[in-house]
């Protein structure tokens, strides 16, 4: 079993290239949410040379629609959603600076091909895990798109979010390597 490692967000280039797949981390900082509809009107921005919202620098985006919360919490449970929706809006936000995503399932060629040239890891969220993820979340506001609902992006404000390197900045990939040790020879 590996040790678990704590990273601060927003990212650097170096953190990033220390990061190896099947790391376990803690995340702690600021990171932001995304899904498919704000992912698409982020790329519309892009493409007509109007500015982001939020700076995409170095940031994480979390692909997560949080359920509301109840009193005392930031937000609800908050697991992750499928990647490889965001897959075709991904390649021109790492080109900006992108440095980490967190979901879960596979990512496409393109994706991991980006990932390698501008330098970004690929973060597993545990599927199911929902209620227990959102107790890391400790602030929560919205940045834009608020009539998106639940899939507007927000910013979190994390202490010890789990999750593990599945896909490193140098396309090592879990999902490949890891069934490999399970096939009957």
């Amino acid at each position: 079993m590996t040790e678990t490692i704590k990273i601060q967000a927003p990212l650097n280039d170096e953190k990033v290239r220390e990061l190896k797949a099947g790391d376990n981390v803690l995340i702690n900082g600021i990171i932001y949410t995304g899904r498919d509809a704000a992912h698409k009107r982020l790329i519309e921005l892009i493409n007509s040379g109007k500015e982001l919202p939020f700076e995409v620098k170095n940031q994480i985006i979390y692909y997560v629609g949080p359920a509301p919360a109840k009193p005392g919490y930031a937000v609800g449970p908050a697991g992750p959603t499928t990647s490889y929706r965001m897959d075709p809006y991904t390649p021109p936000l790492l080109k900006l600076g992108l440095k980490g995503m967190i979901g879960k399932g596979v990512r496409s060629k393109e994706v991991i091909d980006a990932m390698k040239t501008y330098g970004a890891v690929y973060f597993a969220a545990v599927g199911g895990a929902a209620a227990l993820i959102s107790k890391s979340i400790k602030k929560a506001e919205i940045v834009c798109y608020e009539d998106l609902g639940p899939e507007a992006i927000h910013k979190f404000y994390v202490e010890d979010f789990p999750a593990i390197v599945v896909i490193d900045s140098l396309g090592n990939n879990l999902y490949e390597s890891e069934p490999q040790k399970y096939k009957i020879q």
